[in-house]
């Protein structure tokens, strides 16, 4: 504080008397002039700081402005096909944070019934199908520790969220693999014929499979720990629409083509690019601070997984 006192001292002289007798100032009175000397000292600094690197005077106004949000329920339509993006929707963030066996932060994307947690093999798969637009698994993507198909069960997730279909590539170790879009992400169950017979005009020699004859017929909600009928019945009405139940309560309806590994790899791509499921700035996935490993048990496993 040189400076400071250096002003300090000037002031002093200042307040001399014409002959030559100091003039008795408060104690109080120092101290708030110190202070102010101090501050102006602050100031100047500041500000001429501020003008070397071409900001705002510090005494200017300053307005700060919210950060705009974009929705991310955001439209996605194609040639052919439209998502419902509008009702019940789970976020990428949280797809992610349930594959790694972390609860998610909205209620219902995730079911302790259904698994969803992966391991490093499926991670490496998940990664690549988010860069190539589709999955590709061995066989069945079956897991007998959690029995169930993990894998496929995040990537539907995945694809509800981007309001996208589920595109997968079952190998077969005869070489003649299996090639399946599921139309459920998209939540159109009005559309869904149109758009596989769009698909089919595109790709021929495929087949229609759907779990139920009538597409407005949803299957019973299952008894697991996170949506009980007993609980549903208390919030209010029977959920049965196809805007509001999480995917994994929604039944499938996919297009199956039966090709060699590197014709059913050509229609990956083909189908990749008509649904625009490829992820253009996906990067390798991190894994998040505080994630034990999941315990043997069919559904066990840190939170949801």
């Amino acid at each position: 504080f040189g400076h400071a006192q250096r002003r300090e001292n000037s002031l002093r002289s200042k307040l001399l008397s014409p002959y030559g007798e100091k003039e008795s100032i408060p104690t109080s009175s120092m101290k708030m002039m110190k202070r102010m000397m101090i501050l102006n000292g602050i100031l100047s600094s500041v500000q001429a700081f501020q003008v070397g690197t071409a900001t705002r005077p510090l005494h200017s106004t300053i307005v700060l402005f919210a950060r705009k949000v974009t929705p991310s329920n955001t439209k996605r339509c194609g040639e052919f096909w439209e998502a419902k993006m509008d009702g019940f929707r789970p976020t990428i963030n949280d797809v992610e944070r349930i594959s790694w066996g972390k609860p998610a932060k909205q209620k219902g994307t995730g079911s302790r019934g259904i698994p969803h947690r992966l391991d490093a093999q499926e991670r490496l798969l998940f990664d690549q199908a988010r860069r190539k637009g589709f999955l590709e698994v061995t066989g069945s993507g079956w897991r007998s520790q959690r029995r169930d198909a993990p894998l496929l069960n995040t990537y539907r997730s995945l694809c509800d969220a981007r309001g996208q279909p589920s595109i997968c590539l079952h190998k077969d170790k005869t070489g003649c693999d299996e090639i399946v879009i599921d139309l459920s992400p998209l939540r159109h169950h009005e559309a869904f014929h149109d758009v596989a017979v769009k698909c089919l005009e595109h790709q021929p020699n495929g087949e229609i499979v759907f779990a139920n004859s009538n597409e407005n017929t949803l299957p019973t909600i299952s008894n697991d720990n996170d949506a009980t009928e007993s609980e549903l019945r208390d919030e209010g009405p029977e959920i049965t629409s196809w805007s509001e139940r999480p995917i994994y309560q929604l039944p499938l309806y996919c297009i199956v083509w039966r090709l060699p590994r590197g014709e059913a790899k050509a229609v990956g791509k083909k189908m990749a690019s008509l649904f625009d499921t490829v992820e253009k700035t996906a990067v390798r996935s991190k894994k998040p601070i505080g994630v034990k490993h999941g315990k043997g048990r069919r559904h066990g496993g840190y939170g949801i997984g």
